[in-house]
């Protein structure tokens, strides 16, 4: 999935943090409402404004950052 589609980014929008089609809803807030246990479907009735693709793009860019994150630990 090409997410960059759907995940914008504006300096001045939600402190520039990854938003989902230039909504204010962040990836974040749909990656938080995930790991809380909720749904796609009970997501897209509480947000109608979202889409099922929007949810997969959030996952596809968390999935992206996560395999360019590295931990450095602090004695190296």
């Amino acid at each position: 999935m090409d997410y960059r589609k759907i995940i914008t980014i504006e300096p001045g929008k939600r402190s520039g943090k990854p938003c989902i089609r230039g909504m204010r809803i962040t990836v974040g807030d749909v990656l938080g409402y995930l790991a809380s246990g909720m749904t796609h479907a009970e997501i897209l009735e509480d947000f109608d404004e979202l889409t099922e693709e929007d949810i997969r793009a959030c996952l596809a860019y968390a999935a992206d950052r996560e395999r360019f994150t590295s931990i450095v630990p602090a004695n190296a």
